[in-house]
């Protein structure tokens, strides 16, 4: 479980800009994230501007985190746990990297680069895998038949 150097710089430089408008990204994110999947607003039982604040402290939380990732892993068991108890099935984290990497390309527009795009697949795929396990213990990423590539 492992990014590059040059992932990590390029995950933290574009989040450092994504992170002023901060308020607007996570609009643009459960906004996209309700059109590819609107069941998802079953999950969403709070303010959507509070849970926006929260999505993107954790984020950010996570991008510092990049460079020691097995340091992460708890915390992300624990989130894992958590969502599992609002709800949160294994096919529901597919949507919600699809709405995050078309935020990313909206918030950063020319700047999203493809490999910027690729950085960011590899981190939600390592963040995904780990709360995936953690949530549904017979989960094996290397068999999930829904993992779908990040297309946006």
């Amino acid at each position: 479980m492992s990014l590059s150097n040059e992932q990590i710089k390029l995950i933290q430089a574009s989040f450092s800009q994504v992170a002023p408008i901060a308020d607007q990204a996570a609009n643009i994110f459960y906004n996209k994230l309700f059109e590819y999947d609107p069941e998802l607003r079953r999950l969403f039982k709070t303010n959507l501007n509070e849970q926006g604040k929260k999505l993107m402290q954790t984020l950010g939380v996570a991008v510092g985190a990049l460079r020691d990732l097995n340091a992460l892993v708890p915390v992300l068991e624990k989130l894992a746990i958590k969502h599992l108890d609002y709800g949160v099935k294994v096919d529901d984290y597919t949507p919600v990297g699809n709405a995050l990497i078309y935020t990313l390309k909206q918030g950063l527009g020319s700047a999203f680069t493809p490999e910027l795009k690729q950085a960011w697949t590899s981190l939600l795929k390592v963040v995904f895998d780990v709360m995936r396990s953690a949530a549904y213990p017979n989960f094996n990423p290397n068999t999930y038949k829904n993992h779908k590539s990040y297309n946006h």
